[in-house]
């Protein structure tokens, strides 16, 4: 089983494209995952990109998508190191690379800039190795 550490761009965009997960793969994220793509979709509406009809259903398809979902002190205290020594200018973005340190093989984004945060920090995979085929 390979475990994947996803951002919510990542979620929003597995649900927008219907993509299922991969057999014998596990997805994993910071306790956080779900309100940021909640607020990635009323941020979506706001812009006119969504309706809020789409964005709710977008919003149910994500709450049926299984991840494990983790936030214990150890990892905000990883999270803590990771952003401190690396610069990072948020801890929050830091929590999905200190879970995947922690808890995960790979983690994965569909955002170039999280992608970059992560390089040399912890593995990092593609979307397509998430994706059942």
């Amino acid at each position: 089983m390979t475990r994947f550490v996803i951002d919510a761009p990542t979620l929003l965009h597995l649900v927008a494209e219907g993509v299922p997960v991969a057999s014998g793969h596990q997805l994993v994220a910071p306790h956080v995952l779900r309100s940021q793509a909640l607020d990635l979709l009323f941020t979506a509406v706001r812009r006119g990109e969504l309706t809020e009809r789409e964005a709710l259903a977008r919003h149910d398809a994500m709450t049926r998508v299984k991840i494990r979902s983790l936030g214990d002190r150890v990892s905000r205290q990883v999270a803590w190191e990771i952003a401190r020594d690396h610069g990072l200018d948020s801890t929050t973005d830091a929590e999905y690379l200190a879970v995947t340190r922690l808890q995960a093989d790979l983690f994965v984004s569909v955002d170039p800039a999280a992608r970059s945060r992560a390089e040399g920090i912890v593995p990092v995979g593609t979307f397509d190795q998430v994706a059942a085929p």
